[in-house]
């Protein structure tokens, strides 16, 4: 019963408070490649600025370039460095001093803007070899600038890591701004904020499907929480048609997902079609199942379960139901988000001091790290695409806002700016 006053006592606290496609023509290696100096946990990217073609592009240009800095500078990867290199159209690039820049790669376009129209070409090189690593056109009017150079910025990435990027990639949560608590969504970045919902009412706990096509949301509108899923292209909305609570949903891969109900007494996580319909019950305990998260193959589920007396996470294998304990690290320990590189869990404490603060820990139980401490209430973390990022809600400035920070902890910064609170992120798989 302590366990569930907590639970209902933190949830009602929490209470309380698409762009036209880019045309690419491609021209690159089928390969990828991980370049970083030796010690250094970023690539040296050395970043000229555009070449211009045609007076009329000068604007163009110098607003691309900010995209792109700004774009890469975010996603923390790079450390960007003044470039000093020049270009033989015959024989390629010519690096001065390269070991003056102490790049690992150099990265040089031009861009053209005819009525309109908007052509970006990128040449990417590695300082080592002084060899094209890609080659690459993007095209689209001016008003897709972002678009334009983020498509950049992702290739460029995915070209050097392997993995996919954060850029295009959308945010959703709750924010109080009109007296009401709605879900919003934003860029990557905290640009483009659009209201998704208007209840007039309370929103909470918002998840897109992994193809961007649902969002499921807890609402309240009926004056108990109902999980709705409301189909994003023709905006029909699904519940899960169930007496009780249904809270909590998460995506297990773009047609189920899982979520909270308590119509049988004990409040357990179920597996739900995209339509609202049961189409497994997952948990089976005595005490409160909850917060569920899923590995990324989807045959795993991590959740907060009081089942040993005080809520911790546990993970269970999906085929075999049976279930282990992972975090041991203190007696209240919260909101689990499954990293989307499979390796770790990042979840929520309420330490001794009452102040809450974010660690991840390995889905084996090993590796505790600590990401936030001593900044005010730091609770529910959602992890980038790419798993080098989190987005989580601190209240270290007074009022709670969305922050992101690397996957270690580092470059702790706030993600917008607007009227109210924000809280609750989830950062979308999908990308544009």
């Amino acid at each position: 019963m302590q366990f569930i006053r907590h639970i209902i006592s933190a949830f009602f606290v929490l209470c309380c408070f698409f762009v036209t496609p880019l045309h690419l023509v491609a021209a690159q290696e089928d390969e990828y490649i991980i370049i970083s100096k030796k010690g250094s946990d970023s690539i040296a990217l050395a970043l000229n600025k555009l070449d211009v073609k045609g007076e009329e592009t000068v604007t163009v240009a110098h607003s691309l370039d900010v995209i792109i800095r700004d774009a890469l500078d975010f996603s923390g990867l790079f450390t960007i460095l003044s470039p000093q290199a020049t270009v033989d159209e015959k024989n390629g690039i010519n690096f001065s001093a390269p070991g003056s820049i102490q790049a690992d790669v150099s990265a040089r376009g031009a861009v053209a803007s005819t009525a309109g129209n908007v052509t970006l070409d990128m040449k990417v090189y590695s300082v080592g070899t002084t060899k094209i690593l890609f080659s690459k056109t993007y095209a689209g009017k001016e008003k897709e600038l972002r678009t334009i150079g983020h498509a950049f910025c992702a290739d460029l990435v995915e070209h050097l890591t392997g993995r996919r990027s954060v850029f295009g990639s959308k945010i959703v949560f709750v924010s109080n701004s009109t007296g009401f608590k709605e879900i919003y969504q934003c860029d990557f970045d905290g640009q483009n904020v659009e209201q998704l919902t208007n209840s007039r009412s309370i929103s909470l706990t918002p998840a897109l499907s992994p193809d961007g096509k649902y969002l499921a949301y807890t609402d309240y509108s009926t004056g108990r929480p109902v999980l709705h899923i409301r189909n994003q292209l023709d905006g029909k909305t699904a519940t899960a048609g169930k007496s009780g609570i249904s809270i909590d949903p998460a995506w297990r891969n773009s047609r189920e997902l899982a979520t909270t109900l308590s119509f049988e007494g004990d409040q357990e996580i179920y597996l739900l079609k995209s339509d609202g319909s049961i189409y497994r019950r997952l948990t089976r305990s005595r005490g409160i199942d909850l917060s569920p998260t899923f590995s990324p193959d989807g045959n795993k589920m991590a959740f907060v379960s009081e089942r040993n007396g005080q809520p911790q996470i546990f993970i269970q294998e999906l085929l075999s139901d049976e279930a282990r304990r992972v975090t041991y690290n203190g007696d209240y320990n919260t909101q689990p988000s499954w990293s989307p590189l499979g390796d770790k869990i990042a979840y929520t404490t309420c330490e001794n001091s009452g102040e809450f603060n974010i660690f991840t820990v390995g889905a084996d139980g090993s590796g505790l790290r600590q990401l936030t401490a001593h900044s005010g209430q730091n609770e529910s973390p959602s992890w980038s695409p790419d798993g080098e990022m989190v987005v989580f809600t601190s209240d270290r400035d007074g009022k709670r806002r969305l922050y992101t920070m690397s996957s270690t902890g580092r470059n702790q910064r706030v993600l917008l700016q607007m009227k109210g609170e924000q809280m609750q992120a989830f950062w979308s798989l999908f990308r544009k």
